[in-house]
C-alpha cells in the first residue's frame, strides 16, 4: 500500500514510511503495536482534556462577563499549545505526554477565543461545537462507507487547497501590519464572497479529517509502535481545532448579515 500524504503538519508524509524503513513491523510484538481502537480511545481522552480546560475558562468568563478575565489563559493556551505541538511533531515518542498537554493548552485557548466571539454573537460557541462534531462524525461515516475514497488525485487536491489557505493566512498577516488590502477585506467580510470563502475553508478542513483517518489506518497496517496511537490522536486534534476555529469565523460572518 502506497503511503498517502496529509496536509496535517502532525501527520507528515514520511511519518510511517521512515518507521517502516527501520523494520519496526517485525520487531514489535502485536501487543505493542498501534491499533485503531487504541487511537480512538486516545482521541476521546484528548477531547476530554480539551473540554475540561475549555469549560474552566468558559466558567471564568461567565462569572465575570469580561473577556479580559480569560485573555491571559487564552494567550497561555495559544503559545503553550504551539510549543508543545512542535515538540510532539519533532519527537513523536513524546506523544503520550505531549498530546494530553497539547489538548489541555488548546482547551484554554479555545475557551478564551469562544468567549471573545460569544460576547458579540451570543450562542455562537455552542453552534460551532455542534457543527464541528457533526462534521467529524459525518466525515468518518463517509470514509468508513467508502463514499469518499482517498485517491492520489483527491490527496493532491486537498493538499494544494490547504497549502493555498495557509499561504493566504500568512500573506494576510504580514500585509496587515502595513497596508489595508481590499481583497482581504472582501474575503473576510460578511458578504456572499466572504461567506463562500469561509464555506470553502470549512470544507477543506473537513476533508483533511478524511486524510487523517486514512493516514492512521495506514499506521495500523504498518504496525507502528504503540505510542503512535497518541500521535494519531494528536493529529486528529490539530485538524479539529482548525475546523472549530473556521466554524466560528463562518458563523460570525453569517450573524453579521
Amino acid at each position: 500500500m502506497a503511503l498517502m500524504k496529509t496536509s496535517n503538519p502532525a501527520l507528515g508524509s514520511n511519518t510511517f514510511r521512515d518507521m517502516a524503513g527501520s523494520g519496526f513491523g517485525g520487531a514489535i510484538d502485536a501487543a505493542n503495536r498501534m491499533t485503531l481502537s487504541g487511537t480512538v480511545n486516545k482521541t476521546a481522552i484528548l477531547l476530554l482534556c480539551a473540554l475540561a480546560t475549555a469549560t474552566w475558562t468558559w466558567r471564568l468568563f461567565l462569572t465575570s462577563h469580561d473577556v479580559s478575565a480569560v485573555s491571559g489563559l487564552m494567550m497561555l493556551g495559544l503559545f503553550g499549545g504551539m510549543i508543545v505541538a512542535f515538540a510532539t511533531i519533532f519527537k513523536k515518542e513524546w506523544a503520550p505526554v505531549c498530546a494530553p498537554l497539547y489538548a489541555l493548552f488548546e482547551g484554554l485557548a479555545l475557551g478564551g477565543i469562544s468567549a471573545v466571539f460569544e460576547v458579540r454573537y451570543p450562542g455562537i460557541a455552542f453552534e460551532a461545537v455542534g457543527l464541528s462534531f457533526t462534521t467529524l462524525f459525518v466525515m468518518l461515516f463517509l470514509y468508513k462507507a467508502h463514499i469518499i475514497k482517498v485517491t492520489k488525485k483527491f490527496m493532491i487536491g486537498v493538499l494544494a487547497a490547504t497549502g493555498g489557505i495557509m499561504l493566504f493566512y500568512f500573506v494576510e498577516m504580514i500585509l496587515g501590519f502595513f497596508i489595508h488590502t481590499p481583497i482581504f477585506a472582501t474575503l473576510n467580510g460578511s458578504g456572499p464572497i466572504g461567506i463562500g470563502f469561509s464555506l470553502f475553508i470549512v470544507a477543506i478542513a473537513a476533508l483533511n479529517l478524511v486524510l487523517d483517518f486514512d493516514f492512521i489506518e495506514q499506521g495500523v497496517t504498518y504496525g507502528a509502535p504503540k505510542y503512535m496511537e497518541w500521535y494519531g490522536a494528536f493529529g486528529i486534534m490539530v485538524t479539529l481545532v482548525w475546523l472549530y476555529l473556521e466554524m466560528l469565523r463562518l458563523l460570525s460572518k453569517i450573524n453579521n448579515r
